[in-house]
């Protein structure tokens, strides 16, 4: 080697951001193929060629870790757009939320993540204080922008509306366990925002 070549650097240790992305995409994956319970340490850090004992630092348990590998892979797909337009808006959101679980995959893993939230401190704390929560304020935020602009009546409950039709879908896939479709988004959204009274009796 000459004074003026500069010497290899070997990989060495990842960037902590990279390890964690490579865990969160390995967790992502075992949890949609195989659901929840394959979910583990030892397979995650195996899959994402990490450290075991990395994991344990970083997520109390493994329902935690596959919970916001869940949040990871769904954001982008459940992006929440002002377009100007209340009512697309809302049926762009709810459709892509319903995709997920139906067609791509997620119906199962969502409702075993759920389920073990319910005797998992440490999920149900991930699940609500890091997805639940704040994905109800986004919609809330785009619903109190309608009802500033007038789309909404005023004293409108925002929480009731979230509820009717987000909560309309978690009934359908966790209680009643009944099939359900885009299609039922249209109909969710016209008796949200335009009522379930007769014509006639609004007149």
């Amino acid at each position: 080697m000459t004074g003026s070549e500069t010497p290899r650097r070997g990989r060495g240790r990842r960037p902590a951001a990279e390890v964690r992305a490579s865990v969160l995409a390995a967790a992502g994956r075992v949890l949609l193929e195989e659901g929840l319970p394959a979910v583990t340490f030892d397979r995650v850090a195996r899959e994402a060629g990490s450290s075991k004992m990395t994991l344990y630092k970083w997520w109390p348990s493994p329902g935690a870790l596959a919970a916001e590998a869940y949040f990871a892979g769904s954001q982008e797909a459940l992006d929440f757009h002002d377009t100007g337009d209340l009512e697309a808006d809302l049926t762009a959101q709810l459709t892509a939320f319903v995709r997920l679980l139906t067609v791509e995959g997620a119906g199962r893993p969502v409702s075993e993540l759920i389920g073990a939230a319910q005797v998992d401190p440490e999920l149900g704390r991930a699940w609500s204080e890091a997805y639940a929560l704040p994905r109800r304020e986004l919609a809330r935020v785009r619903l109190r922008i309608a009802r500033d602009r007038g789309e909404l009546r005023e004293g409108v409950d925002l929480d009731v509306i979230v509820d009717q039709l987000w909560g309309a879908v978690y009934h359908r896939m966790l209680v009643l366990r009944v099939p359900f479709d885009e299609t039922l988004v249209p109909r969710l959204l016209d008796q949200a925002l335009h009522g379930i009274a007769s014509r006639a009796a609004t007149d």
